[in-house]
């Protein structure tokens, strides 16, 4: 059972150590609180851990500083979506810009960063094509130990002060290391924060459990976690509410394909269709990417890349995120070049999204129709 306090509710005030003492007394029942501190209002959460079936919503209605009481009925307490009364929020606000299971940005960029010049073509092309957010890999774990790892802590500074010279409001950035966490940090303040960091966990960490905990201690950069390797979606989900469990809720859900041979001809099979199930089961916005899940620029007969058609599915089922690749040269990328679209397709991708997003929204609207008339 999740209580949900009023707004501001202290914890050096009389009403919130009558509850904490109130709390205390029942039998077989331990508690965990959870604060957010935001900029005017304080948000408190207190998880009941135990056998809580002969407690009522009604009697802890009551107690003192609740506002509400939720039945959990998702093993993801924090993160899931519950049944009873469970109208917690389902999007967050990060350095100007919303994520939310009714919102849709692009991250478009670089798999990797290879060079500034490279970095600024792709957000110069951001810019003028009105989007805020992009995708800079500094750090890159890799299959092979003698492939390019990525440039690290050398090409931060420049990337966050490019991104503040174009109006890059969000970077999406993989960590392997709590070092990163502290290094990405070290070089916004350098720089004056110029922009945003998205810290994002790659699908080979999704299962490094001491990672999602340091990860999760923060709470001063939101996180877009990937799905496992060859996990199921609901091991997945347990790896995204690690984070949230240790404090920061501002989480993101990425499907990116999952690895056997049955996704054969594309790098992952596709599990797009997932989308819905996420949004059904949790309150996190979902994002996709096709880029990994595709691997190639192979097109269908109708002149479409497979990878726009595997993004438009995405977008048509409610995804709330697209992180796809681009590159000025993809035959000179340092990573994954063969999946990456040119630039100069840039205003194509985003209004093939476009179309999309309207078709998801026509669908959502004639849903809604429908239900009004039954």
């Amino acid at each position: 059972m999740i209580l949900i306090l009023e707004p501001n509710a202290g914890q050096e005030s009389t009403e919130y150590k009558v509850l904490t003492g109130q709390l205390d007394r029942l039998p077989g029942i331990s508690y965990r609180v959870h604060r957010e501190v935001g900029a005017e209002v304080t948000l408190t959460e207190i998880y009941l851990i135990g056998n809580t079936a002969a407690l009522t919503l009604e009697q802890m209605q009551v107690l003192p500083c609740v506002e509400k009481a939720v039945r959990v009925s998702e093993a993801y307490r924090v993160l899931g979506r519950h049944k009873q009364g469970d109208d917690r929020p389902s999007s967050f606000e990060y350095n100007g810009v919303k994520f939310g299971q009714d919102s849709l940005n692009v991250f478009a960029g670089l798999c990797a960063v290879d060079s500034p010049e490279s970095v600024a073509e792709m957000m110069k092309a951001l810019r003028d094509n009105g989007q805020v957010c992009t995708r800079m890999g500094a750090y890159k774990p890799r299959t092979n130990p003698y492939a390019f790892q990525g440039f690290g802590a050398k090409c931060l500074p420049y990337v966050f002060e490019l991104a503040g010279k174009y109006g890059i409001k969000v970077i999406s950035m993989e960590v392997t290391h709590e070092s990163h966490v502290d290094e990405i940090r070290a070089a916004l303040q350098a720089t004056g924060k110029p922009t945003g960091v998205m810290l994002q966990i790659g699908t080979r960490n999704t299962q490094n459990f001491e990672l999602l905990k340091l990860v999760g201690k923060q709470q001063e950069f939101p996180v877009l976690i990937k799905r496992g390797f060859g996990i199921t979606l609901d091991e997945s989900l347990n790896a995204a509410e690690y984070l949230a469990s240790e404090g920061n809720r501002k989480v993101i859900f990425c499907l990116r394909g999952m690895k056997t041979n049955m996704g054969d001809p594309h790098r992952n099979f596709v599990d797009f269709s997932h989308v819905p199930a996420v949004k059904r089961l949790t309150r996190m916005p979902v994002g996709i990417d096709p880029s990994h899940s595709v691997g190639s620029r192979s097109a269908a007969p109708d002149g479409i890349l497979d990878l726009f058609h595997v993004a438009a599915q995405g977008v048509v089922a409610g995804a709330n995120m697209v992180l796809v690749d681009f590159h000025p040269n993809p035959e000179k990328a340092l990573v994954d070049g063969p999946q990456a679209l040119l630039i100069s397709e840039l205003p194509h991708f985003l209004e093939d999204i476009a179309l999309a997003r309207q078709a998801y929204l026509q669908r959502a609207a004639l849903a809604a129709r429908h239900r009004a008339t039954q």
